[in-house]
């Protein structure tokens, strides 16, 4: 019989590393993870209440509609991950690095995510309001359809990045908007940026 999820993470402490599995319908509790790397792994349908993977590495991981609401990320590495359906909201993951990885249909309204690196990262048809979102390092990130109502993207460099199909409103940008200097938007939102500028059209 395959061993549970919590007994398998509990398990890889030993060497840190977990690689390899399937874990679908799992209520995970409290449970320590900081540190390890989580490898070709697969959670389905699980829940994660008050755990910390504070400097935990991901790789070529998968999760699909998870909750991990709440639980610590902080300096956390994610490498060719998908998450999919997933609820991440509130959880802290300041200063962590997210590479080749796609999010989509996913909840993380009141992340914090200052302080990290994306690259090649892409979002999808998710819900990002109220996120935080500062001094963010940002390569190669493609965005359809993500609500960033109310985000703060203070000292976060968009340069490159389509913000056409996105929901900006009420964004916390420095006074010069330099944020936005060299990212693409549509009208509404360039009307929206120049009215906050003091400039005036007509």
């Amino acid at each position: 019989m395959a061993p549970s999820c919590s007994a398998a993470l509990e398990r890889a402490r030993e060497d840190g590393l977990l690689a390899g599995g399937r874990f679908r319908g799992e209520t995970l509790r409290g449970l320590d993870c900081s540190e390890l790397d989580l490898k070709a792994l697969s959670f389905e349908a699980c829940r994660f209440t008050q755990c910390d993977f504070t400097r935990t590495g991901f790789y070529g991981v998968r999760l699909e509609e998870c909750d991990f609401s709440g639980c610590r990320f902080a300096q956390s590495y994610w490498r060719d991950c998908a998450l999919t359906g997933c609820k991440g909201e509130g959880c802290d993951f300041r200063r962590s690095r997210l590479r080749s990885t796609r999010i989509s249909g996913s909840r993380f309204r009141y992340a914090n995510f200052s302080g990290g690196a994306w690259e090649n990262v892409e979002l999808a048809d998710s819900n990002w309001s109220e996120s935080v979102l500062t001094e963010l390092r940002l390569r190669c990130l493609k965005l359809e359809r993500v609500d960033f109502t109310g985000a703060d993207f203070f000292r976060t460099c968009l340069k490159g990045v389509d913000l056409s199909e996105c929901t900006i409103d009420h964004i916390t940008l420095s006074e010069t908007c330099a944020e936005l200097k060299g990212a693409t938007l549509d009208a509404a939102q360039a009307a929206v940026a120049a009215r906050i500028l003091g400039i005036l059209i007509r």
